[in-house]
């Protein structure tokens, strides 16, 4: 297992490898850990029973990973990681718009990740909360330095344990005794019901800006069709059950979301704590090094047009051990009412990147039909320019509308409110901003099209 050489650059085909199969195994792998399931056990906390929440929780990934997968399928055909294939939509400079609020996701990610995983730690080896996130944060960096071959090896054993383990789990939750209420399709919440909804689908939009980064080493003749299916049938999998998984056990327990390892160690009896807490740290080895190593490429991409900074093997490990560095020192200094917050900062801030993928995958399917120039990606006077303010525009207006539609912890619009917590945020994002950018867009690429047809006739 060799130290990845690559960073933002295009991967050229004498290197390509791997089969679309092993997508598969990296998006079930990613989702099979604690963070969905307690994401899953919202719906019954906020009203819904389980019948609904299960069909909330289904519908909300089957819609919002078939934008997921579709960006997964532009990583054979361009060869390059997914946020710099922005510069094509945005322009060099315009992409780091986006950048920024990606990269605040993945340090926000990281950090609160760093503390979950850690608790686990420290209950089967008693430490210090502030060693137990080090030594997590530092296994997390070694593998996101070795890489893309690393971590998809890694998924691809994990999924194995994950599937055998929670199939237990989910055996024990459904044996125990629930109401007849639970089941019940009479009590629907419809409010409630399109919030869970929303919740699930910009969970899966949320693995948008970095689903292609684990699919631009295949050859660029795989199938698309192949490429999208395991990306797709990978990350609804996995994302269903889980959260399908904390849907019953939010049902089985009252204070489940408060303290979910303890609700999952009562299914197996505390003789066997040590198999969910070690179950819980898998699942962060599986997850976490993907926000390290993305988080490094969000970076290098918005410093490289700006600065002197090339993608080298010194600079990727010293800006991916930056991002570590950070990713540790914000869970040992803040406190937990912070983390919290920060928390919901992160749901409010996921709002913004519904116009982002609606701009992205409008512009690679309807308007290129991914026909892109990737030297010109690279170059800050190539033809992509340094700003396209059509773009700018269709994305500010995009998250400017969604705003009276989000229901979140932090913020609900008055339309939202008027329809009784309903969240249509998603809905309206990815419809407006898509109009916003295809009408003007199309004009230019046509008029441009028209004037290099003049220029050769000349």
């Amino acid at each position: 297992m060799k130290v990845e050489k690559h960073s933002i650059d295009f991967i050229p085909e004498n290197e390509r490898h791997g089969s679309p199969k092993s997508l598969f195994t990296i998006w079930f792998g990613i989702n099979m850990q604690l963070v969905p399931v307690v994401t899953g056990a919202l719906a019954i906390i906020l009203g819904l029973n389980l019948f609904w929440s299960i069909v909330a929780i289904v519908a909300g990934n089957l819609i919002g990973a078939i934008f997921m997968a579709y960006h997964s399928a532009q990583g054979p055909q361009l060869g390059i990681p997914q946020m710099i294939q922005s510069r094509a939509q945005f322009g060099v400079i315009g992409a780091i718009l986006p950048l920024i609020l990606v990269l605040i996701m993945y340090i926000g990610f990281g950090s609160t990740g760093a503390i979950l995983y850690s608790h686990s730690l420290t209950n089967i080896i008693p430490m210090p909360s502030t060693a137990a996130i080090v030594i997590f944060n530092i296994i997390t960096f070694v593998i996101a330095v070795y890489g893309y071959d690393l971590i998809h090896s890694i998924n691809r054993y994990l999924s194995i344990i994950f599937a055998v383990v929670f199939l237990v789990l989910t055996f024990l939750a459904l044996k125990m005794p629930m109401s007849a209420e639970a089941w019940s399709i009479g009590h629907f919440n419809a409010p409630i019901f399109f919030l869970i909804l929303s919740i699930m689908v910009t969970w899966q939009i949320t693995y948008a800006p970095y689903v292609a980064d684990y699919s631009r080493y295949l050859p660029v003749n795989t199938p698309t069709r192949q490429t999208f299916f395991y990306t797709y049938a990978g990350t609804v999998i996995s994302s269903s059950w889980m959260m399908i998984l904390g849907a019953i056990m939010a049902t089985l327990f009252s204070d489940f979301e408060g303290n979910p390892t303890r609700g999952l160690t009562e299914l197996v009896g505390s003789n066997f704590s040590i198999i969910i807490n070690l179950l819980i740290i898998l699942g962060g080895i599986a997850a976490a090094p993907v926000g390290i190593y993305g988080g490094f490429m969000s970076l290098i991409a918005t410093l490289e047009p700006i600065t002197k900074l090339r993608g080298t093997p010194k600079t990727r490990f010293w800006l991916m051990f930056l991002v570590t560095a950070v990713c540790t020192v914000i869970p040992i200094m803040a406190q937990d009412n912070f983390m919290h917050f920060f928390s919901n900062f992160l749901l409010l801030l996921m709002y913004f990147m519904v116009p982002w993928t609606s701009i992205n995958l409008v512009d690679f399917y309807f308007l290129r039909k991914s026909n892109y120039n990737v030297k010109a990606i690279f170059d800050i006077n190539g033809e992509y320019g340094r700003v396209n303010w059509i773009a700018i525009i269709a994305y500010i207006i995009g998250g400017l509308v969604e705003v009276p539609f989000v229901s979140s912890p932090l913020y609900e619009g008055s339309i939202s409110k008027y329809l009784g917590g309903t969240d249509l945020a998603w809905i309206v994002g990815l419809i407006v901003s898509a109009a916003v950018y295809y009408y003007p867009m199309r004009r230019t690429l046509h008029g441009s099209q028209k004037n290099i047809h003049h220029n050769l006739d000349l």
